[in-house]
C-alpha cells in the first residue's frame, strides 16, 4: 500500500489497517521525524486546523523510553518536507507523548492492534490540557517496514474510550531536527 492509496481510503478502510496492520519495531523510530498527513477529516475543519505537520520519536538516553512531541508545520503541500512553524525562535511543539505496545490496550471499534500506541497521558502535558486523554494507535502499512506509518486517533476517558474521525498517515523524512522538553520539564 502507498500513501496515495492511504488518502483514497475510507474511514472504515482505515480502519481495518488499523485493526489488520503490522507491528513496528520501536527501536525503527528512534531518533527520527514523520511528516503527517491528516485523513479523515472534513476539508472545512483541516482548513481550520492543518493538513500536514511533523511527529517526532526521540529515545531518551537517560531513562531509555520512546517520547515525541507533535510541530506545528508550514502548509507547503502533501510532498515538500516538513518546514516547523516557528515560535519564539524555535519549532512549535505541542502534545507531547510516549510510546508504548499497543499490545494490551483495548481499543474502542476495533479492539486490539499489534502497533504500537502513542499516549499523551504519558506525555508530561498538563492533566487539564484535553491532548492529556487522546490515545493513536500507530501500525506500519508494509510488513517490515516503519517507512509508512497509520495511525487513528481516540479518546481515553478513564471509564470508556470514544473513537475520533481523525486519522493520519506518517511518512518517514529522516533523523530528528529539534529537541523538545514537555511544558512540564521546562
Amino acid at each position: 500500500m502507498t500513501r496515495d492509496e492511504l488518502l483514497r481510503s475510507s474511514r472504515r478502510e482505515l480502519l481495518e489497517i488499523i485493526r489488520n496492520g503490522y507491528p513496528i519495531a520501536p527501536e525503527a523510530l528512534d531518533n527520527l521525524g514523520y511528516r503527517g498527513i491528516s485523513l479523515g477529516l472534513p476539508a472545512f475543519v483541516e482548513r481550520l486546523s492543518w493538513k500536514t505537520f511533523q511527529k517526532t520519536f526521540y529515545r531518551d538516553p537517560a531513562t531509555g523510553l520512546l517520547r515525541g512531541w507533535n510541530v506545528r508545520a508550514e502548509q507547503r503541500g502533501l510532498d515538500a518536507l516538513t518546514a516547523p512553524k516557528q515560535k519564539r525562535g524555535r519549532p512549535w511543539t505541542f502534545g507531547h507523548y510516549q510510546v508504548i505496545s499497543a499490545a494490551h490496550a483495548r481499543l474502542p471499534r476495533i479492539g486490539r492492534t499489534r502497533g504500537l500506541l502513542i499516549d499523551y497521558g504519558l506525555g508530561g502535558n498538563h492533566p487539564l490540557d484535553p491532548m492529556s486523554r487522546l490515545r493513536d494507535p500507530i501500525v506500519a502499512v508494509r510488513e517490515g517496514s516503519a517507512e509508512l506509518l497509520l495511525g487513528w486517533s481516540y479518546v481515553d476517558l478513564g471509564l470508556f474510550s470514544l473513537g475520533t474521525p481523525s486519522f493520519f498517515a506518517l511518512e518517514r523524512e529522516g533523523p530528528l531536527s529539534h529537541f523538545a522538553e514537555p511544558r512540564s520539564a521546562r
